[in-house]
Formats: C-alpha cells, structure tokens, sequence
C-alpha cells in the first residue's frame, strides 16, 4: 500500500532559509501533527505538498503518484485549508462550492450541504463579507466536499475564537472516524494537536528534529517530585530540576529510567507524574538539553 504521502529529499531554499532535505511520509487513516516555530518551513512543506511550490530538489508524491504542478490528476486526491483561504470575492459561499465541484469528480454536494448547515455557514452571503471564521468554515466544507484521500491543514484554526475552533474539531474529529481521509496539521495550537494526532513530528530551521507517537511522549515524559538530603547529580534525560531544601522536582523526557536512577541514589517519596503534550510539546522546540532528538 502507499503512503498517504511521501518527501524524499525535499528542499526549498529562499534567501536565508533552507527547508530540508526531508525525507517524510505519512500512512492512509493516519494523523500526523507537524510542529515548529514561526519561519521554520511548515507552510512551505505544505504548499509543495499541495504542488503550490516546486522543490529546488528531491520530490513528494501522493498515494503512489509524484507531485507536479503541471500535471493536475494527482490533485483529486488531496485539499489544502489554511486560515487564508482564497474564493472569489464577490461570488456567495454557495457559489464558489458550486464551481469547485466542477473540478473534482468526487465531489459531495450532499456533503457541501450537510457540512455548512452543521457549521451554520452563511452560503447566501458574498465571500468578502464573511467573518474570517466563516471563511475557514468555507475552505473547509470545500476541501472535505471534494472526498480527499489527504487534507493538508496549515495553521486553520489560527487566530478563531474557541466557539468556530472547537467546531471545526469536530468535523474533524467525525472524519476520523470513518479512516477514509490521512491528516497533514500543522498548528501553534498544541491542545488541538494533541487531541487529533497519532504522531508529532518537530520542525525546527528547516530540519525535523524529532518524530514520534503522542502515545510515546505522554508515556516517556513525567514530571518527578521526590525527597533527598543531598544535592542530585546530572541525570541524563532530566530537562528540568528545582529543589526547596530536601524537596525536589524534575522533569525527565524518560521517566521510568530517571525513576530508576532516583532510586539507586536514595531519594525518598518518589512521585511520578504525567507531563501534558502542550509542555512536552514546547520543550522539545525549544530545545532543552537532554531531549533525545535522534
């Protein structure tokens, strides 16, 4: 079977920035979230990805058939929804839907239908009017209207009070559960991530640093209090430590073997605790020491 997607080598270069080379793939059904600062390349993964840009080298390709921006029967496969969508301006929500669906066979007008009632999308209305939360909603009900076997979402929800966010979620959420559709998302929006995600993969200055399963992270990461009369040598893994006397706390990016260590070195009380994936999330891009990023 092949992969939803496939990067092999891919890099694009502007004045000051290199993204890649990234070697990246994502399984059908599957959900990866796709994490880095501003200006680390994410949009820029996306828009090859979606064949708005050519790589200066290596090249994607989508279940089995390689991205070309000439070529345009890939395209049927994969929707792009960023919170910049484009439509035509004057024409209504309906209208821009109705001259869409002409370009991808599979295209649901049931869908359409369905979908912008349950988002409470004003179709009647010119698209220039539309609160930038109906505007997501739009490219949205476009995207899913036109049954992609990949959704590319690049920063969606960015900047929409948590009312239109938390529906837009749910759309997604009841996608998933059909396993018909493979979730590309990048986000600044760490909780969002964490609930939709299988897998995180990290970006940072054009370079993955690290890719694993949200179920790995949560069960990897603790943030450990214990007790101990003298001071704690380095530990390997532990990203943080403070101490108010014989009191302490660290946060290890391995906890059972941190625990372990505790142990041999006497500690007192040991208490593990989960680390949420927003705060592993930071720290990995930011880049703490200790965090294996190989």
């Amino acid at each position: 079977m092949h992969p939803a997607f496939r990067c092999t080598g891919l890099s694009k270069s502007y004045p000051g920035f290199r993204l890649g080379p990234l070697d990246l793939a994502l399984q059908p059904g599957t959900v990866l979230g796709y994490l880095g600062p501003n200006g680390s390349g994410k949009t820029t993964t996306m828009h090859c990805l979606a064949g708005l840009l050519r790589p200066d080298t290596g090249q994607t390709e989508v279940y089995g058939h390689i991205v070309d921006i000439s070529e345009s029967g890939w395209k049927t496969d994969v929707a792009y929804v960023s919170n910049r969508q484009s439509f035509y301006e004057r024409w209504s929500g309906g209208r821009n839907l109705a001259f869409l669906s002409e370009f991808y066979p599979a295209w649901s007008a049931d869908k359409a239908a369905n979908l912008s009632r349950r988002l409470d999308l004003p179709l009647q209305t010119p698209v220039r009017d539309l609160s930038r939360g109906n505007r997501v909603k739009l490219g949205l009900v476009a995207a899913l209207a036109a049954n992609p076997r990949l959704l590319l979402l690049d920063e969606p929800t960015a900047g929409l009070d948590p009312v239109v966010r938390d529906d837009f979620l749910g759309v997604l959420f009841d996608l998933l559960e059909t396993g018909e559709c493979a979730l590309f998302y990048s986000t600044h929006i760490l909780s969002d991530i964490g609930r939709l995600a299988d897998e995180l993969a990290f970006l940072v200055d054009g370079q993955i640093v690290l890719r694993q399963t949200v179920a790995d992270l949560l069960e990897d990461w603790r943030s450990i209090t214990f007790q101990r009369t003298t001071d704690l040598p380095e530990l390997k893994s532990v990203v943080e430590h403070e101490h108010t006397g014989r009191d302490h706390r660290v946060i290890s990016s391995d906890g059972d073997t941190t625990i372990a260590h505790l142990s041999e070195l006497g500690a007192e009380h040991i208490r593990p605790m989960m680390v949420s994936i927003d705060e592993i999330a930071v720290r990995i891009l930011r880049g703490d020491s200790h965090v294996a990023t190989d």
